[in-house]
């Protein structure tokens, strides 16, 4: 039974974020899917989008996983790492890899910047939370896509998406959420965890992800932080070395390709479109 790999893109993107990063993993003999988040697909109505929260994105990912034949290892760049955590509070995982994620509800920011992003979001008008949110060049290159070249930058900023506003909010400003839909407690997720950062990143800076890795109990979260790179973990001039590095933990783990366990009644053939 092979162990399924499914990839979470952060936001403003899909799962076309992930071509080039899954490579690897395909060639160690995984079986990988990296499916658009709810709301992100070219057919999807944009108005629903802004109405989308981090709830929606959690169950959309738990129906596409029990579609396949074991429990899979969530492999999640920032939002995406969000709702891995999620994920993994409500149904078993086989392991949680975390690059660059987004903190869960509770997790305080631990930079300026991150305190200046959460203010700036007021700049989009009170009611930014019910509507999507274009992407914007400017924010991604300083924030996000910073350490590509101009050409490099503009050809991955062509395929960003609009955002849900209310996931934008549930996400940064996750004090103004009564509801705390980006709660992921750590006693209700059993799997081991890898939490990857890099030294350079404004968006999830290396000081939060340690944070996050510091809630697991000691021994289930292991740290690796890469100094020199940003938030655009998954296609820096370096991906490949953040690639391997979850790789050498999934065989540490135990995590090899062949080590998937069969769900109860489930059929190896997954779906198309998972």
């Amino acid at each position: 039974m092979t162990l399924p790999l499914v990839f979470l893109h952060g936001a403003f993107c899909g799962g076309w974020a992930f071509d080039a990063f899954r490579a690897p993993f395909e060639a160690a003999g995984y079986e990988t899917h990296a499916p658009d988040l709810a709301g992100r697909s070219p057919s999807d109505d944009p108005e629903k989008l802004g109405r989308i929260g981090t709830k929606t994105l959690a169950a959309e990912v738990i129906r596409e996983i029990h579609h396949l034949s074991a429990p899979p290892v969530l492999i999640g760049h920032s939002l995406g790492g969000l709702i891995a955590q999620i994920v993994a509070t409500k149904t078993p995982v086989a392991g949680l890899v975390l690059i660059a994620p987004s903190a869960p509800w509770g997790v305080m920011p631990t930079t300026l910047e991150e305190h200046g992003s959460a203010l700036g979001l007021a700049l989009l008008g009170h009611d930014y939370w019910r509507r999507p949110i274009a992407p914007d060049y400017g924010v991604a290159r300083h924030a996000t896509l910073d350490r590509l070249d101009r050409d490099d930058a503009r050809r991955v900023y062509a395929r960003f998406v609009p955002e849900s506003g209310r996931v934008v909010m549930e996400t940064i400003q996750w004090w103004l959420d009564p509801s705390m839909a980006s709660a992921a407690p750590v006693y209700k997720i059993a799997a081991p965890v890898l939490a990857l950062a890099g030294g350079r990143d404004r968006v999830n800076p290396a000081s939060t992800v340690r944070r996050i890795a510091k809630r697991f109990p000691v021994g289930q979260c292991a740290y690796r932080e890469f100094p020199d790179m940003s938030h655009w973990l998954i296609g820096e001039p370096e991906w490949e070395d953040v690639a391997h590095s979850a790789l050498a933990w999934l065989k540490a783990k135990g995590l090899s390709p062949a080590s998937g366990k069969a769900r109860r009644g489930a059929t190896v053939e997954t779906p198309a479109g998972v």
